[in-house]
């Protein structure tokens, strides 16, 4: 019996530029021709300017355990941060935060909730985040957690709404999050959190975001490389040297 004929599989998708196609590289993923051996960096940003800012606190607890999980951290202070666009680019608490967000291999993004929302000084800090400088997407692959406090009952809508932020932002959300409820009573005159549910959960969550950080730092360029972005860098070359790439 002779064997079928297999036609070639591109005969199917006249619309694919197939110069800029690529099979999905499993040896990419599962061994990485470099391997980091620097700590996981963690970059933290909190939104309140309180002088007793729960989300802050949260922030600093997260901070003690990323670090006793043995991950580098910066925490920023948003303090003195314009609004966007309401100062240039080179204000130095831009400046600041950009170069952290670079220096970042993870993030924790952790606000208050108000009015249903995260708060305006958080999404300030995210704003002037830029999806990209030049030919560098700042956020891009890199893993992020998000947490939340209530001065009420548990919510999730600064947690939902931070999760589309990181989507926007093409960034490696982790599946776990934590929603503070009544976060006046989960923090003692020290400012140290008790001892409860929520603080369980804080610690489930920097524990996962230290293994996704582990697990996809070294491969994020291969997993957030697209077909879309390649064809049009192709596109831009061929404009701009004439030449027609084959």
């Amino acid at each position: 019996m002779q064997a079928a004929t297999v036609s070639d599989p591109f005969d199917a998708l006249p619309n694919l530029q197939t110069a800029e196609f690529r099979h999905p590289d499993r040896d990419a993923l599962l061994s990485p021709t470099q391997r980091a051996s620097h700590p996981p960096r963690i970059a933290l940003l909190y939104g309140s300017l309180r002088t007793r800012s729960y989300s802050k606190l949260l922030t600093l607890e997260a901070e003690r355990l990323l670090q006793a999980m043995g991950a580098e951290t910066r925490v920023f202070d948003p303090t003195g941060l314009p609004l966007p666009d309401g100062a240039p680019e080179t204000h130095p608490k831009v400046q600041e935060l950009r170069a952290l967000v670079r220096w970042s291999e993870g993030m924790v993004w952790s606000s208050p909730e108000r009015h249903g929302a995260m708060s305006g000084i958080m999404k300030a800090q995210i704003d002037w985040i830029p999806l990209a400088e030049g030919s560098v997407r700042p956020s891009q692959g890199k893993t992020l957690a998000v947490m939340q406090v209530s001065g009420g009952s548990q919510s999730f809508n600064a947690v939902n709404q931070l999760r589309v932020l990181g989507r926007w932002m093409r960034m490696l959300t982790i599946p776990n999050q934590s929603s503070v409820a009544k976060a006046w009573q989960e923090f003692d005159e020290a400012g140290r959190m008790k001892p409860s549910s929520y603080y369980d959960r804080v610690v489930d969550v920097m524990e996962e975001l230290v293994k996704f950080t582990l697990l996809t730092r070294d491969v994020a360029p291969h997993l957030v490389d697209r077909y879309s972005e390649r064809k049009e860098r192709a596109a831009q070359l061929e404009a701009r040297t004439g030449l027609r790439l084959i």
